[in-house]
């Protein structure tokens, strides 16, 4: 069923590019998220059946008559839409902050007149993905969007965050639905393939800053502070994981993890492997664990992860999850990335990768990173992955050795 009385049409703030096969997918995911995660559009107007929200984009109900309705940007003065309407729900394919300003007239006279204001009102974000990473990187903008708008801030997002928030955030509303009498909701997402996600291609700039350009913000949020649990291993321990959620993400140079763990016993550290599979296999790979790490596998709740890594002497892992876990707990990172560039995760001074060899495809627009392959490479070819295979061992080590360095001397954690 609908949550619309009337039939929906789209407008859009931003000319983009798109097939016909996309732009009908891109509306198919428009009407999801309208309908099913957004609801019916309660805001009143004081006139009867005339109805607005920003729960969605804009969001105008218009009723039967002889309206026109005006929709611009109330900064800039730009106006996107401009139409006579009637029975129809009018919606922005924009999902972001834009100082909307909307006027309409009945019978040729002004009637209504809103300029978007969130100040004082109730705002959600929604965190559309359910993997670690995005979800971490976006947790801070929670308290930043109640400083920015001065408003009544809540969220949703997927129940396995539920610990880590509760540390995170405390004195902010975890909901699972919408409440009624919400003015506006943001939904947090990597904005790479909807237009209407960002004003901008979510590769282009860095994960930590994606929520600022979302929320029309003028700096990145700063960092949350954690509240750790005590220590439960006494010894001297280094954690490392070596699964991503893709192939590409890996590091596939041969033997180089167990290089690596010989090294970091060799020099007095337990090395506990927290992957949730002890071995994955995906394509013609299969990640295993390494033979002499320590067997901390398994699919643990997230929030003793987050305890163990916050006590860790550092983490050593890829692109993923648990990398985004060790330097949301205030764990030094050293991560082993070649398919995306330096610049784009979290910053730390113990990035590894090559810039001799193919790297950072997945900041690349013009390339489909998603396929699941290499998409500058020849399938089959040894250049396949080549931004992971050529990063050594010895490269990997001398980014623990200064990472060791700097922890001598109490700048690791900064």
């Amino acid at each position: 069923m609908s949550a619309f009385p009337y039939k929906v049409q789209y407008f859009n703030a931003r000319e983009f590019d798109k097939s016909g096969s996309e732009m009908d997918k891109m509306i198919r995911y428009l009407t999801y998220v309208g309908a099913a995660m957004a609801g019916a559009i309660r805001g009143e107007t004081g006139i009867p059946g005339l109805k607005i929200d920003f729960n969605n984009g804009l969001r105008l109900q218009v009723p039967a008559g002889h309206w026109h309705v005006t929709i611009g940007d109330h900064d800039s003065g730009m106006v996107f839409y401009d139409q006579d309407v009637s029975e129809t729900v009018v919606v922005s394919v924009e999902k972001y902050y834009i100082h909307w300003q909307v006027e309409v007239y009945r019978d040729g006279a002004p009637v209504f007149a809103h300029v978007f204001d969130p100040r004082g009102q109730k705002v959600r974000l929604h965190f559309n993905s359910n993997l670690i990473g995005d979800m971490l990187a976006f947790l801070p903008y929670v308290p930043y969007a109640k400083a920015l708008y001065q408003a009544d801030v809540y969220y949703t997002i997927d129940d396995c965050m539920e610990e880590i928030c509760h540390r995170l955030l405390p004195g902010f509303r975890r909901q699972k639905q919408a409440e009624e009498d919400t003015y506006a909701t943001f939904y947090f997402n990597a904005c790479l393939d909807f237009p209407g996600g960002a004003p901008i291609d979510g590769r282009m700039i860095p994960m930590t800053q994606t929520g600022q350009i979302i929320l029309g913000g003028d700096r990145p949020a700063p960092k949350l502070k954690w509240r750790p649990a005590p220590r439960s291993i006494g010894e001297p321990y280094v954690c490392i994981g070596v699964q991503a959620s893709s192939i590409g993400k890996g590091w596939l140079y041969p033997g180089g993890w167990d290089e690596v763990v010989r090294y970091l016993k060799g020099i007095g550290y337990r090395v506990l492997c927290i992957d949730k599979e002890k071995r994955f296999p995906e394509d013609d790979y299969s990640i295993e664990m390494p033979a002499a790490a320590e067997d901390f596998t398994g699919n643990r709740p997230l929030i003793e992860r987050a305890d163990m890594l916050h006590h860790a002497a550092f983490f050593i892992g890829l692109s993923s999850g648990l990398s985004w876990l060790s330097w949301t707990v205030d764990c030094p990172v050293v991560m082993i990335c070649g398919f995306s560039l330096t610049w784009y995760e979290f910053p730390t001074p113990y990035r590894v990768y090559n810039r001799l060899a193919c790297n950072g495809c997945y900041n690349d627009p013009r390339v489909n990173w998603q396929n699941g392959g290499c998409p500058r490479q020849t399938p089959g070819s040894e250049g396949m992955f080549c931004c992971s295979k050529s990063i050594t061992p010895r490269m990997v080590i001398a980014a623990i050795d200064r990472l060791m360095a700097d922890r001598r001397v109490g700048k690791c954690r900064e």
